[in-house]
């Protein structure tokens, strides 16, 4: 995506179809109603908006009104939304969601001299399925890899606070492995497939040439950039394409802001078009 100028045409367009010939590997997920409003609200602070506002971004993408009503009330239905006079907003699930997302854009690092946190799971060995379930989704939240069952670990590159579960059913330590931290690194994580993919990214919002496609491809970098290990320079493959993803990223999420503040405007004219 070399141009980030809101540009315009006669009639609103749909994606066009991807297939994995034609993009790879990549999972670019189909453009909906709901992955509409959920993007753009995840993507708006405060992430709440009028249904009005959120059916006029329906229009830019072609969904028509009905449908994207529809998908607000079986998103409140389900959890995902709450409604209150007349605006929709994120539940504190999505909340969570947003604050990872917001991290990977921007994460807080902090200067690395090799030290590395561990945790260790010492509660009883007998955990029920829930806690298991929760303490994995919350090391995927704080980047920690696992070297086997039970023991997590990263680099201590990272400043973000560890949530209740972590700290409950783990014990906290920090050291440095004996080996070549580079090398460990290698292991837990894989950094050449999730580079491949992040330049897979980049070529694919270069051909994409209508905002529905950037919209597409676009969501799906931002789900990639929530699995960057967000590791420590000394510790990455040359080259890596972390940095430039995140700033195509920013490159199109202000494109899109852009966007939506002259559609929303009071003083626009609807039914605009756009490409």
């Amino acid at each position: 995506m070399n141009d980030t100028r809101p540009r315009h045409d006669h009639a609103p367009q749909r994606p066009v179809e991807r297939t994995a010939s034609a993009e790879g590997a990549l999972a670019l997920r189909p453009l909906t109603a709901r992955s509409i409003v959920l993007s753009t609200l995840l993507g708006h602070h405060p992430p709440e908006l009028p249904a009005r506002a959120l059916v006029r971004v329906g229009e830019l993408f072609g969904i028509a009104e009905g449908t994207v009503r529809v998908a607000l009330s079986r998103m409140v239905a389900a959890g995902d939304l709450r409604q209150s006079d007349g605006s929709y907003g994120l539940t504190a699930r999505l909340l969570e969601r947003q604050a990872r997302q917001d991290e990977s854009r921007s994460p807080r690092n902090r200067p690395w001299r090799g030290d590395w946190e561990i945790a260790v799971v010492t509660t009883a060995e007998r955990r029920p399925a829930a806690e298991r379930t929760a303490l994995r989704q919350a090391m995927s939240g704080l980047r920690l890899a696992e070297l086997r069952e039970g023991s997590w670990l990263r680099p201590a590159n990272l400043d973000r606070p560890r949530p209740s579960v972590a700290t409950a059913q783990c014990t906290w330590l920090t050291g440095t492995p004996d080996g070549d931290p580079a090398a460990l690194a290698g292991r837990l994580w894989d950094l050449t497939g999730w580079a491949d993919e992040a330049r897979a990214l980049m070529a694919a919002l270069d051909r994409a040439d209508t905002l529905a496609d950037r919209f597409t491809v676009a969501a799906a970098a931002l789900r990639h950039l929530l699995s960057d290990p967000l590791l420590p320079d000394a510790l990455l493959p040359p080259d890596w394409p972390g940095g430039e993803l995140r700033l195509r990223y920013d490159a199109f999420a202000a494109e899109l802001r852009e966007l939506l503040r002259q559609y929303l405007s009071p003083n626009a004219a609807r039914g605009g078009a756009v490409r």
